[in-house]
């Protein structure tokens, strides 16, 4: 009986200690949309334990717009939050000590039906336009300033503009109530799965601008004085970070878990488009040819929506992108 009591003690004793060690040391918070597509990545992260072996905790907050996303970070809620480059640039020149690290170069496009007789970008003078995102939206900015440059188009005066949210103007183009939609990448997969055509990416414009289309959208936001104290942390997430994206970037089985959260586990075509739209924009690495990239499209994006979309300067702020890591 004796025996078997320390039997017990000692199986306890070494199964605490393994806990111990396997068991994450610290906990993060990371805030993101809840029905955002970065919840794919961090579903991936925790169902695949990466962060249990980078030492820490990911413990996802969601949140439910923009506005709340930016709230419990400025809040203190949350540690990270997943934004864009423009913001953080912003803050900073208003005092701010936010860094950005890239996350994804996702960008939307322009999608027609097929039977709109519109083939070019010049087809689209005189015809309804559904655009996403409110009048200074990023890539609203940039078709402005593409067309412009390339195409000798005003489209804000010879295209007739229907503002509205992703869905709705979704719904206007299927209806056939106007006759091109500029949305968001994974609301033009939808499109595309029912049989719509991209007329024009916002990486094709970007290109033919002759500014690099691997510049980052979106990513991730922290304070810098509080990662220089939890330097190991923030380290532990960005790696764990990089890691899923190679995952989801070259295995296809690790899509097989989030169908469901993606809303496409009884539509293939819709899995298919979504899932490869989502790799094209993954990015591997944080670089100085992303930083000068994103400086690049910065400018334009200024001169175009002005102190409404970046603020009191028109130039990034030097230290947008964190260079510690």
């Amino acid at each position: 009986m004796m025996k078997k009591f320390f039997t017990v003690v000692i199986l306890a004793f070494v199964s605490f200690n393994l806990w111990a060690v396997t068991s994450p040391s610290k906990e993060i918070k990371v805030g993101v949309l809840k029905f955002g597509t970065a919840n794919w990545e961090l579903k991936t992260t925790m169902d695949n334990g990466i962060d249990t072996k980078h030492n820490f905790k990911l413990n996802v907050v969601g949140l439910a717009d923009k506005k709340a996303n930016i709230a419990a970070f400025l809040g203190g809620e949350v540690d990270v939050i997943l934004t864009d480059y423009i913001w953080v640039s912003r803050q900073r020149t208003e005092g701010a000590d936010f860094v950005f690290i890239p996350h994804s170069k996702s960008v939307g496009g322009i999608i027609v039906s097929p039977s709109s007789n519109i083939s070019s970008l010049n087809d689209l003078a005189g015809k309804k336009i559904g655009i996403a995102g409110g009048p200074v939206d990023k890539s609203w900015v940039i078709l402005q300033a593409y067309a412009k440059s390339v195409h000798n188009l005003d489209v804000k005066k010879d295209v007739e503009l229907v503002f509205g949210a992703p869905p709705l103007i979704n719904e206007k183009l299927m209806s056939g109530e106007i006759d091109a939609v500029l949305n968001f990448w994974h609301w033009n997969a939808r499109l595309k799965a029912k049989g719509m055509t991209e007329l024009h990416s916002v990486a094709n414009m970007l290109d033919e601008m002759g500014l690099n289309s691997n510049a980052p959208l979106l990513g991730w936001a922290f304070r810098e004085s509080w990662a220089n104290e939890n330097d190991e942390l923030i380290r532990s997430f960005l790696d764990s970070s990089f890691e899923t994206k190679g995952m989801l970037l070259n295995d296809m089985n690790a899509w097989e878990n989030l169908k469901a959260k993606m809303k496409a586990d009884k539509d293939e075509s819709l899995f298919k488009n979504l899932s490869t739209d989502y790799r094209a924009g993954i990015m591997t690495e944080s670089s100085p040819s992303a930083a000068e990239a994103a400086k690049k499209t910065f400018a334009v994006m200024a001169e175009i929506g002005g102190q409404k979309l970046v603020g009191s300067s028109a130039t990034l702020d030097a230290g947008t992108f964190w260079s510690a890591y």
